[in-house]
């Protein structure tokens, strides 16, 4: 009995079964990385045609072709004067800076591509790396991001939001 040869089991190899799972592995990172990607390309592209927030406007319309323009997000109560709403379905944060004005931008941090978060004390803030955005104006005010965020279209009418 002690004398019998070891016969591998015909089925796949180890170092098959090691591949393939790294390979399923890899293909996950990379999708998940991928749609970030994705997510960044719009305020990534604006960055560099000039800037500002306003150049923004044009990365920001990619945006609201995402939600449904037309589509009320909020009635203007729903809005805290010196603060703001994120709308993460919508890719979109709506701040009030002053009573009564009302502005608008990518919820899509402009350093990695994070999904910001909250707004405190007149910031827009995101959690992954602690970038902060002016809610005026969408300008980088701390953090490792270095472009503002872009602004996307808003109408405003009696006391209701909609993205233009």
């Amino acid at each position: 009995m002690s004398s019998a040869s070891f016969q591998p089991a015909s089925g796949p190899a180890r170092r098959t079964v090691v591949a393939a799972a790294g390979a399923a592995g890899l293909a996950v990172a990379l999708t998940a990385c991928g749609s970030d990607d994705e997510a960044s390309d719009a305020p990534a592209g604006s960055g560099p045609a000039g800037g500002s927030p306003d150049d923004g406007g044009a990365g920001g319309g990619g945006e609201s072709g995402s939600g449904a323009a037309g589509a009320a997000l909020a009635s203007t109560a729903d809005i805290p004067e010196g603060g703001g709403k994120v709308f993460a379905d919508r890719k979109v944060v709506v701040t009030q800076p002053t009573a009564g004005e009302f502005k608008a931008f990518s919820a899509t941090c402009t350093h990695q591509g994070c999904a910001v978060k909250s707004i405190a004390d007149g910031l827009i803030n995101c959690p992954c790396h602690n970038s902060n955005f002016s809610i005026a104006d969408g300008s980088v005010k701390g953090g490792p991001a270095t472009r503002p965020l872009p602004s996307v279209e808003i109408t405003v009418s009696g006391d209701s939001i909609t993205l233009a």
